[in-house]
């Protein structure tokens, strides 16, 4: 997308509703009248913005699309501090509703990942069971290690290996960190020797990998009845236990209506972090089940291993404060593309 039409969206984005006269005299560059009418017009046939009004009470105002699509740079964004930055405090239901009306992966993403999704199943076929078998250990041992050290695991790549390979704790680690990895590769041993298990998914299903995931780490399994805080925004998840069982159903519910595997993985992974239901493990949650609802529908697992936490983090932070799924999107992506590359 060009620089004057990324600045048009970003000040009807911020503003939600302008007429053209406000657009004209709030961007830097200069455009006639037929030229902004112009980049207004494609706009608005791309799906950015909706136009209402005729005349002089036209007003040109922020879609679903320019709500959860537009594209943020991380860079750019995290320049403002946590205190600084224009955030939607609280949780925002009409995210259901906005991402029904949205094609999640545009054109040229779908057929990325279908070409991901192909490569898979074609690389996957040739192989001998026992083949099949030793890369997909590979990539749980990837993704074990991968999604604990986003959530502060110390273990290495190696020592990780070691543990889950020969049960060898690694000296000067504590027994929590051990518990988390052998906890996910308990998790996804299952979901590989249960590939249905996410056909259709449930609250209950949610709650079941939860449980595994923070087996023996002193963590309650059930929806959380208590206010959490995030560290490093001021976006507050729901507090309310019925608001956060009603908000599991609606993701479930918007996750099985999916027609595509990876749209269904993606919007797990996004909502249960987003929602936030237990009092601890939400984003291992949201990673295995979003490895669930791939497995289920014939797609290569992902096991994040390039992801720096740090940009994970931030990638997450941006959907939790704008409900914006542009940069996590962009690393699902490159993940999916990783794991065939990878391991297949």
């Amino acid at each position: 997308m060009k620089a004057n039409s990324l600045e048009i969206l970003s000040l009807i984005q911020l503003r939600k509703r302008l007429s053209r006269q406000e657009i004209a005299e709030s961007i830097s560059f200069l455009a006639s009248p037929a030229t902004l009418k112009r980049l207004l017009q494609t706009l608005q046939d791309e799906g950015w913005i909706t136009v209402e009004g005729k005349g002089k009470a036209t007003t040109y105002v922020s879609s679903a699309k320019l709500e959860v699509c537009f594209p943020i740079d991380l860079e750019t964004y995290f320049s403002k501090e946590q205190d600084d930055r224009i955030v939607k405090r609280n949780f925002d239901f009409e995210v259901f509703e906005k991402l029904k009306q949205v094609q999640v992966f545009n054109k040229d993403e779908t057929f990325s990942l279908n070409e991901i999704r192909e490569k898979f199943q074609r690389r996957s076929s040739e192989l001998a069971p026992d083949e099949y078998h030793k890369e997909m250990e590979r990539l749980a041992i990837d993704l074990s290690w991968k999604s604990s050290q986003i959530e502060g695991n110390t273990y290495s790549l190696l020592e990780t290996e070691l543990l889950l390979k020969e049960k060898r704790t690694a000296s000067g680690k504590t027994k929590d960190e051990a518990t988390m990895l052998l906890n996910h590769k308990e998790a996804i041993d299952f979901l590989v020797s249960n590939s249905d298990y996410a056909e259709e998914i449930s609250v209950r299903a949610i709650e079941e990998l939860h449980a595994i995931l923070i087996r023996e780490l002193g963590i309650n399994k059930n929806i959380r009845r208590r206010r959490v805080g995030i560290t490093g925004t001021n976006y507050q998840p729901l507090d309310n236990e019925f608001q956060i069982q009603e908000a599991l159903e609606k993701t479930c519910d918007l996750v099985n209506s999916a027609q595509n595997g990876y749209e269904k993985a993606f919007l797990a992974l996004l909502l249960v972090s987003y929602i936030q239901p237990f009092s601890d493990g939400n984003k291992r949650t949201a990673r295995i089940l979003s490895n669930a609802l791939l497995l289920a529908n014939g797609l290569c697992p992902i096991s994040f291993r390039t992801v720096d936490p740090l940009d994970y983090k931030k990638a997450m932070l941006v959907f939790y404060e704008q409900t914006n799924l542009s940069p996590m999107k962009n690393i699902f992506i490159e993940q999916a593309e990783f794991a065939v590359e990878t391991y297949f």
